[in-house]
């Protein structure tokens, strides 16, 4: 039995190859992907462990808000008093403590007038405080006066700039003019760490712009005399400086730092994961239906060996033993592929992060366990049914002509049913709400039981459903036959159909969530927004752009101006809960700019020891006018304020708003956003020329009209959407290679049915026409499928979010038209060999076929 299996393999390579380069395809994702985050967890450890190289303790002030970066503001660390830095060196085993100045946010303006951007490394404002075996000059000198900084040499060429430049530089004030005196390097001839733009200013002026206060510093470095170990030293220390500050080794730093970063790496990770069921669940639909069409041409073949002996489970165990021998295939296939995509991701990567060392690429031991584990059970499920079938065959298929009669779609109609009940009820669930913890895996279980059963209930819908699509064809002879062979067969149409459904139901749903949010801001901001001008800039990083507070009040003087708000933002804590809090320039012009009403107290006013709350937060945390609130910012010292007012909640207003004071303890102490009412009769055209000479020292920002602003905030949401398309296009790849799959085997199993044809007259160019017609049909069909289900699930969750502030539903009509156009001309491409094949059969060969 096991030599009859290979030899069977061995006859059916190319058909088995086509089903296994869908596992090859779901495997790569899945490997690629542990490539891709073991090879950037190694290069980042590495990254720390150099920059922490020199440091053996180090400590620094426990930050007054905890957070992250992914909140949309970076953690700030409180300032460390020079008192410290003379406790710490009086420490029994201390060699040498240098303060350190070293914060994100110093933005050097290149010499094309633009802000050099950073996406993903910090851009780092530090003090100068000498070479070491780490950092060397290579051009210049060390800075000495207040007006002189020295840059990596990363900055200077993505700058563009040079020793002896004058230059502006972006810190917690607005711009001010620097000129370069030095540029310098790492060991190793590198020109950052970890991609990381570098500025190094004089102890004062940097303890001035990057931290705000002088005598301070943002951490303190510690030497270790000989003998004392790094352990020992960290405790000495701790004990010395108090509970308010994080006394930690080098070696911790760079663990902590590397761990922060893996975790963001394991959230990409889990994506990458995501698109990879995707693929194979696509790539199940294409496993099954080949294993099923294969074992239907063995009948006879299979009704044989039953009738020499062969058992039922020896005939399951043939079948399982080519799923296995196509699995592991695939996995050794998918596992190399994965390794270079992992790869290739690496690199751009760390291309992209500018210019990140990367670590020799590995190949950790889940990639190789996810591969082959992946590979041969998901091969083996898919092939299961095909083989229990296949073990049911009677000895006596053996002695008659056999054909594949259709059969009843009562008991997988049934199943569908029950499937996608089950699927709605979980999407109601989690759509809901009252899914517990576990919202996001009830709605990704709905999600997957809805498209199972809608597989199932596919066969019943397939035959109607397609004869209607085959009509467009069928003014022609061929076209009539194509359209009788893709509803011959409903179960294997509706297989083939539904790979192709599931990418592009996924796209579909996306595109009418993203849609819908879009125009739902859109419509939200177009009523809401009462200002015909704004002051913004596009985030690229944790720290949002702004802008110099003196361009607010030169602008409210300008000729046609009414009215004028500058927002500040930042994490806080309010009464022990951290909350985005904003900061008003002038809390009545932010009234009418953006139409809050009061519901209790006034909204006009806001005194320096007074606060504003929406009606949202103040019912969930029990607030009324009058109520002491206790307020800690990322920087300065806990303050309380009381609710003067509450207006009605909105979603483009903040949940708190506070005096403009408080914005001097706020992480980014400058406005991010500034809104501009005009005068009634006053033209766009003739203000904003001169908003935008204001911003000329604020290159981070520009000012656009409530349209184009309206428009740049729905269109983040492009971005992401391009990117789950091309994501999940490798779900459409899958299909394709369904359709060609099913379709050379429907040839090769009608050989004798096309040699008759070709008999009685049909031409080569009529045959080639009548596979391609079918193929468009499957193809056009699994399109439709998508497009209504895609839809469906899209409207469900825009539906769920509407307290969210979706309350648009928006159907893509021209995506839906351009996949259905699509999927027409993916069935003519994939036609193209099968129709060949099938033009080319020799007509008395194939009459003669069995």
């Amino acid at each position: 039995m096991f030599r009859a299996t290979l030899k069977s393999l061995l006859a059916r390579k190319v058909r088995l190859i086509l089903s296994g380069l869908a596992v090859v395809l779901g495997v790569m994702f899945v490997s690629g992907a542990f490539v891709l985050t073991d090879t950037l967890g190694r290069s980042f450890d590495a990254v720390f462990a150099d920059a922490y190289e020199g440091v053996d303790v180090n400590v620094a002030a426990k930050p007054k808000i905890d957070g992250s970066e992914a909140e949309g503001m970076p953690v700030v660390a409180a300032p460390v008093p020079a008192a410290t830095l003379d406790r710490v060196r009086a420490v029994p085993g201390v060699a040498e403590a240098t303060g350190v100045v070293g914060v994100d946010g110093a933005r050097l303006i290149g010499s094309n007038g633009k802000v050099v951007a950073s996406f993903g490394p910090p851009q780092l404002g530090e003090n100068w405080t000498g070479e070491s075996d780490l950092v060397r000059v290579r051009e210049g000198r060390a800075p000495q006066a207040d007006d002189e900084i020295v840059v990596n040499r990363a900055l200077a060429t993505a700058g563009k700039v040079k020793v002896g430049d004058r230059v502006g530089v972006l810190t917690l004030q607005p711009k001010q003019e620097f000129t370069i005196v030095g540029v310098f390097g790492y060991s190793g001839d590198r020109d950052s760490i970890g991609g990381a733009n570098e500025i190094m200013f004089t102890t004062p002026v940097a303890q001035k712009l990057m931290l705000g206060a002088p005598d301070t510093f943002s951490n303190i470095s510690v030497t270790a005399a000989d003998g004392v170990s790094n352990e020992a030293l960290r405790d000495a220390v701790a004990a010395a400086v108090g509970a308010d500050f994080e006394v930690k080794t080098g070696a911790q730093l760079s663990e902590d730092a590397a761990a922060g970063l893996k975790e963001a790496l394991s959230f990409f990770n889990r994506i990458l994961l995501g698109f990879a069921a995707v693929a194979l669940l696509v790539g199940t639909f294409l496993i099954l239906n080949t294993f099923s069409i294969i074992v239907a041409q063995r009948t006879r073949e299979l009704a044989l060996m039953r009738a020499v002996g062969a058992s039922g489970r020896q005939i399951i165990g043939s079948v399982v033993l080519e799923a296995v021998a196509v699995g592991l295939v695939a996995s050794v296939l998918g596992l190399g592929a994965g390794i270079g995509i992992g790869a290739l991701l690496a690199y751009l990567f760390g291309t992209f992060a500018g210019g990140l060392t990367l670590a020799g690429i590995g190949v950790p031991l889940s990639a190789v366990i996810g591969a082959f584990a992946v590979g041969l059970v998901i091969t083996v499920v898919a092939a299961l049914l095909p083989a229990l079938r296949a073990s049911r065959i009677p000895p006596i298929a053996a002695m008659q002509d056999v054909a594949t009669p259709d059969r009843p779609l009562t008991k997988i109609t049934v199943a569908g049913a029950i499937v996608t009940a089950v699927g709605g009820a979980l999407l109601a669930l989690g759509l809901t709400g009252n899914a517990g913890g576990s919202t996001l895996a009830t709605i990704l279980g709905g999600v997957l039981f809805a498209f199972i059963g809608v597989a199932l209930l596919t066969p019943l819908i397939s035959r109607p459903v397609v004869s209607l699509l085959g009509a467009i064809f069928a003014w022609s002879v061929p076209g009539k036959l194509g359209r009788l062979n893709s509803g011959r067969n409903p179960r294997r149409t509706a297989i083939t159909a539904a790979a192709l459904m599931v990418g592009i139901a996924l796209v579909t749903g996306v595109t009418v969530i993203l849609d819908s949010a879009k125009s739902s801001i859109g419509g939200l901001a177009q009523d809401s927004l009462k200002a015909e001008l704004v002051i913004a800039g596009a985030q690229s990083g944790p720290r949002p752009p702004s802008f110099d507070p003196a361009v607010l009040e030169k602008a409210a003087a300008i000729p046609g101006v009414r009215l004028v708000d500058g927002e500040y933002g930042d994490l806080a804590m309010v009464g022990g809960e951290r909350t985005w809090v904003a900061a008003s320039s002038d809390v009545a012009a932010l009234r009418q700019i953006f139409g809050a009403e009061p519901t209790a107290g006034d909204i006009d006013r806001l005194a320096p020891d007074a606060m504003l709350v929406s009606s949202d937060t103040a019912t969930a945390r029990g607030l009324s006018v009058g109520s002491k609130v206790p307020v800690q910012t990322s920087r300065g010292e806990a303050r309380t304020y009381t609710v003067t007012g509450i207006y009605a909640s909105s979603q483009l207003t903040n949940p708190v708003v506070l005096p403009a004071q408080a914005a001097r303890d706020f992480t980014i102490p400058q406005p991010i956003q500034g809104f501009i009412q005009l005068a009634p009769g006053t033209r766009v055209a003739d203000v904003q020329p001169q908003i935008e000479a204001l911003l000329a020292d604020s290159p981070e920002v520009s000012v656009a009209d409530r349209e184009a602003f309206i428009e740049q905030q729905a269109g983040q949401l492009d971005g992401l959407l391009t990117m789950i398309q091309i994501l999940l296009a490798l779900a459409i790849v899958i299909a394709v290679l369904g359709i060609i799959n099913t379709l050379a085997l429907s040839v090769l199993e009608r050989t004798r049915e096309l040699g008759l044809l070709r008999a009685i007259g049909l031409r080569r160019a009529q045959t080639m026409r009548m596979i391609t017609v079918e193929a468009v049909v499957i193809s056009v069909f699994g399109a439709l499928l998508g497009v209504v289900v895609g839809a469906g699930l899209g409207a469900a969750v825009v539906e769920a979010l509407r307290d969210e502030g979706i309350t648009d539903l928006v159907l893509p009509w021209t995506q839906m038209g351009i996949f259905l156009g699509l999927a027409a001309i993916v069935g003519v491409v994939a036609a193209a060999l099968p129709a060949v094949r099938a033009a080319r059969i020799n007509v008395l060969g194939a009459i003669a076929h069995d």
